[in-house]
């Protein structure tokens, strides 16, 4: 009797795992579904944002300085949006996979750990680019008028993708040392600090003058200036807030790589 696997048109078997990309693409497509499906998460990423963009954009609300108030707070909630999906949400969802052995089990898949933390950098860079074109397309609506120029959009994609490297890195420092309920309260309690004090909704030259070089030099802080100095005042590089940026990537990131605990 002739094998099936001999059969005429019957595809020969290829037995073994499929390439990198192909793996660490249909890892971050689940991502992207668990994510979707996640009320809570949709509420922090997108639904919050949106709603203090509508919100804080009112001119009857505190003064923003000179300019418009919509010129104000729509870069502060882009840096929000990033501070959201790569700190927060990812923090949170991170810390629940390694209470649950999610992590352990995949580490231990074709996939690696490796192309566990690409997949799950890639997911957040697609929801990252989503909020930013419902957050621009919102506030373009809402009146604002930022200033377009290379160096303003260079400046801007600069200071989104090494925020976002920066507060992937605390949310994985933060994730893999702290057990998962910490992490939820932490990550929240960070949240709220850092839409009170980081430049995001109010102005800093509220605070006093002492507290503003520090807030400056808090990642959020330095997100949001940049984004605004390019986008409402049309400066050029922001070279200080990108280099804040870049040392709290590197200094986060190295350190999650030292301590990160995957069970």
């Amino acid at each position: 009797m002739t094998e099936m696997t001999d059969a005429p048109g019957w595809p020969a078997p290829h037995p073994g795992a499929a390439p990198m990309p192909r793996r660490i693409a249909a890892q971050a497509g689940l991502e992207l579904r668990t994510l979707v499906r996640n009320g809570e998460q949709l509420l922090l990423t997108l639904i919050i944002p949106v709603l203090l963009l509508v919100v804080f954009s009112s001119e009857a609300l505190i003064s923003t300085g000179k300019g418009s108030r919509i010129g104000f707070i729509a870069p502060g909630v882009l840096a929000l949006a990033i501070m959201s999906t790569s700190f927060t949400s990812l923090a949170i969802g991170t810390a629940f996979e390694r209470r649950y052995g999610v992590l352990k089990r995949l580490g231990a898949t074709p996939l690696s750990r490796s192309g566990l933390i690409w997949a799950k950098a890639a997911s957040v860079l697609v929801v990252e680019a989503g909020q930013v074109v419902v957050i621009v397309v919102i506030s373009l609506l809402l009146g604002w008028h930022p200033v377009v120029s290379v160096t303003s959009v260079i400046s801007v994609i600069a200071a989104l993708i090494i925020g976002s490297a920066a507060f992937s890195g605390l949310a994985m420092l933060m994730a893999g040392t702290l057990r998962a309920e910490a992490t939820l309260a932490a990550a929240n309690l960070v949240y709220l600090v850092l839409l009170g004090v980081g430049g995001v909704v109010f102005p800093l030259t509220k605070f006093p003058a002492a507290a503003r070089p520090v807030l400056l030099l808090l990642p959020s802080g330095a997100l949001s200036d940049a984004l605004r100095s390019v986008l409402r005042y049309g400066a050029g590089l922001p070279g200080k807030d990108l280099l804040v940026l870049a040392v709290w990537a590197v200094a986060a990131i190295a350190l999650a790589a030292r301590t990160f605990r995957w069970e």
